[in-house]
């Protein structure tokens, strides 16, 4: 079995999320990749980029794949669309209806006016600081559906009390989706706070419990 694990908006491989699973999945012989999805280049992010970062990385092995926020879109677009290399999902307050949600959070005149600067100031939590985001993400964006028809089972993990997200948006998309399981849990957006309770459900889903840990063999034969 082998992850792919997709960070949030903003953020980098070096998350708490990401860095909690990796261990937990290193702790069974689990192989995790987290890419960088903006390739270092965050002011020219675009949905565009981050799916050849994300392809890059699957390569020729299929995957689970695992995605947190804005990743959690990512993985279910590009799961939709290669269902060959993607095996199962699992989504930490999936980011659907991406394209539409982030034009509503701006009025039209400040979308002009990002549109006419060029790039906006965004915090930035990899960086600790503020960067520059370009106008592009929002033209790029609508190439793509609001909510990507996968078909792999999915685990869809939500805080009830997430305000970046709403929980609704995950409750509407597993009512659409048999082959969606959707675990509601007394959290925010970030879900840092619920990190256990959540492995528990991933390994059950992914039958984790079934793999033997990875131990060192010493030989004591003499040398």
């Amino acid at each position: 079995m082998r992850i792919v694990y997709l960070h949030g908006f903003a953020s980098s491989p070096k998350s708490s999320k990401a860095q909690f699973f990796l261990k937990r999945f290193n702790d069974l012989g689990v192989h995790v990749d987290i890419p960088q999805l903006d390739a270092g280049d965050f002011e020219h992010l675009t949905i565009t980029g981050q799916l050849s970062e994300i392809h890059r990385t699957v390569g020729a092995t299929p995957s689970v794949m695992m995605g947190s926020s804005l990743g959690g879109y990512l993985a279910a677009i590009y799961a939709a669309g290669h269902p060959d290399m993607v095996e199962k999902l699992i989504l930490l307050a999936p980011a659907f209806q991406f394209p539409k949600r982030w034009r509503e959070r701006y009025s039209p005149q400040d979308l002009e006016d990002w549109r006419l600067r060029g790039s906006v100031p965004v915090y930035h939590y990899g960086y600790q600081a503020e960067r520059n985001l370009g106008y592009g993400l929002i033209e790029d964006s609508q190439r793509y559906e609001n909510e990507p028809n996968f078909t792999q089972p999915a685990l869809v993990f939500h805080g009830v009390g997430d305000e970046v997200v709403p929980v609704g948006l995950s409750e509407e998309f597993a009512a659409r989706h048999a082959n969606v399981r959707l675990l509601k849990l007394d959290s925010g957006h970030e879900l840092t706070n619920v990190l256990e309770s959540m492995w528990k459900a991933v390994e059950n889903f992914l039958a984790l419990a079934a793999v033997p840990k990875v131990v060192e063999e010493r030989s004591n034969l003499p040398l």
